[in-house]
This record gives structure tokens, sequence and C-alpha cells, in this order.
């Protein structure tokens, strides 16, 4: 079995996280101010007005929601 290694991991979870900030930077803000692409997915979540959002918000609400439960778990082991 194949496992990569940590540098490779690493550059994995860099690369995806510019991938979303380009596509979420796209729905979110130059969606509006550019024509359509002619590729399909690009253009649904430009002409979507309310559900792409939604994705690019979960992201900050997920690592709030995470972090409040380890705090709060930790109060509560050490307590």
């Amino acid at each position: 079995m194949f496992l990569p290694s940590q540098v490779n991991s690493g550059h994995l979870v860099v690369a995806s996280s510019v991938l979303l900030f380009i596509v979420g930077s796209y729905a979110v803000l130059f969606s509006a101010f550019l024509p359509s692409t002619g590729v399909a997915l690009l253009d649904i979540i430009a002409h979507d007005t309310h559900y792409k959002y939604f994705f690019v918000l979960l992201i900050p609400t997920t690592s709030y929601f995470v972090i409040a439960n380890w705090v709060g778990w930790q109060y509560f082991r050490n307590s």
C-alpha cells in the first residue's frame, strides 16, 4: 500500500486551499463582472444567487464550531 509522504500531503493541502480560494473568489466576487466562461460548473455557480455563499461561509463556521468544541472539551476534562 502506498502512503504519501508528509511533503506530498502538505503540497496537496496547499494546492486544494488555493483552488478553493480561486473558485470561491470567482463565485463571490468576480462572477458578477465577468461574462460566462463556457465551463458548465462555473456558469452554474455564477448564475446562482444564494447557495454560492453557503460553501464559502461554511468553512469559517465549521472552523469556529470545531475550535469551540475543542475548548469546551478541554474545560470539561481539566475541571
